[in-house]
């Protein structure tokens, strides 16, 4: 065996990580378990189970409080927790990685702190056509209080953002553009660099929403050079209740606080509270302890197969599943963008999403159907909603193929 040979990576093998998540050698009406709805939640493997598990029974205490070997211990793998995550997203500094409830928290936290000490009438927030509800309603709400103008970037007809578009709402008075970096309904990549150039050419900040972008590939904020990241954690094949914002440290040492309780400050008088330095100031309360080792736990995992492995199997699966979905009559695929990641919605003539998606679940599917928190984009589509196929790193060909055969079954009953 030569040196090359002896180096080389292991190649990923999906049927292999199936094994590490219990839930998928389970029935769903007699059939074999085709889970499809990663982009809304993903299942959680052995891995990050125990993890938590060990977690409760081993050395569970409350955190920064104990002077006790159960909370040292505790809030040893807590903050091991953040250092995992900083390395994930490969953050500067540890102190940049604040843990919140969820992406939905993160991105609030923004608009509650940052917004509200930077933002006036005089300035724009700048989103995009493709964002979650989740980017979209907390600027408004911003609007609304501050009277901030909240403008949209507009997407052309495969589900791209339409860079031109883009370029003629971005000037001076944009002081934050805020986008996903994967759409959570189209799969389409948005080009997070040169966004995140352009915007800081004129002086914005840059908020990206990457809920759905780390699940399907690397990620690194200091190549992207955006100001701030937010994901949730239980898309990335970890727990409920945990999510992450990156923030340049400056941008978090001006921050005030959000939250106001114990453990974010640094002193309390009735006179005066003093705050603590970021990430504790963000984090007010006893925190997602055991979620944040969950976390860490299925970094780890996805960081053992590789990100790239996961990006190529995942980019196999949605060619494959693309053109599969292209030869079932009356079918049509939104989001044809150049790039995407392996998040497919689609319609059939004659038949609502929500039914098809109740007929398609006798077979042991799921699938998400309806708006999936995007209405706006549902509007510019012209579509009242979709099915949509999320795939995962554990899902295979097989998978589409039980779908395609289940689409064909469906239309004919439902026809």
């Amino acid at each position: 065996m030569d040196a090359a040979t002896m180096t080389q990576a292991p190649v990923f093998d999906p049927e292999a990580a199936r094994d590490d998540f219990p839930i998928l050698a389970r029935l769903v009406h007699g059939k074999p378990l085709v889970y499809l709805d990663t982009g809304a939640s993903a299942q959680k493997p052995r891995q990050v189970l125990d993890a938590m598990a060990r977690a409760q029974t081993e050395c569970y205490a409350n955190v920064h409080r104990g002077a006790y070997w159960l909370s040292e211990t505790a809030t040893s793998r807590f903050e091991a927790a953040r250092e995992t995550v900083r390395g994930f997203l490969n953050a500067g500094n540890e102190r940049e990685i604040v843990f919140t409830a969820n992406a939905t928290d993160s991105i609030n936290l923004v608009a509650q702190t940052w917004g509200r000490a930077n933002l006036g009438p005089s300035d724009a927030v700048l989103i995009s056509e493709l964002e979650h509800h989740a980017n979209i309603v907390p600027w408004q709400m911003l609007r609304d209080e501050k009277g901030v103008e909240v403008r949209v970037a507009p997407i052309t007809d495969d589900g791209a953002l339409d860079m031109a578009g883009f370029e003629r709402l971005l000037d001076e008075r944009v002081k934050l553009v805020a986008v996903a970096h994967c759409s959570n309904v189209l799969g389409t990549i948005l080009p997070v660099a040169d966004i995140v150039a352009r915007a800081h050419a004129v002086g914005a900040r840059v908020l990206v929403d990457g809920s759905q972008a780390v699940v399907h590939g690397p990620v690194d904020v200091r190549a992207l050079d955006c100001d701030f990241y937010a994901f949730t954690g239980h898309k990335l094949y970890g727990p409920t209740g945990i999510g992450v914002l990156f923030g340049k440290l400056d941008l978090l040492e001006a921050m005030p606080p959000w939250k106001g309780g114990g453990d974010m400050i640094e002193s309390v008088t009735f006179e005066k509270t003093t705050y603590a330095a970021p990430p504790a100031r963000f984090e007010a309360g006893t925190p997602p302890i055991v979620e944040a080792i969950g976390l860490a736990a299925a970094v780890d995992y996805v960081q053992g197969i590789g990100m790239a492995a996961i990006a190529d199997h995942e980019a196999d699966l949605l060619r494959y599943a693309m053109q599969r979905l292209a030869s079932v009559e009356g079918l049509t695929i939104h989001g044809t963008a150049p790039h995407k990641a392996a998040v497919l919605s689609f319609t059939v003539d004659g038949l609502h999403p929500q039914d098809l998606a109740m007929v398609l679940d006798r077979s042991g599917l799921c699938l998400r159907a309806g708006h999936h928190c995007a209405e706006p984009l549902m509007r510019r589509l012209g579509v009242a909603g979709t099915i949509r196929a999320s795939f995962g790193l554990y899902n295979t060909r097989s998978d589409v193929d039980v779908l395609i055969s289940a689409l064909e079954k469906a239309r004919n009953l439902l026809a």
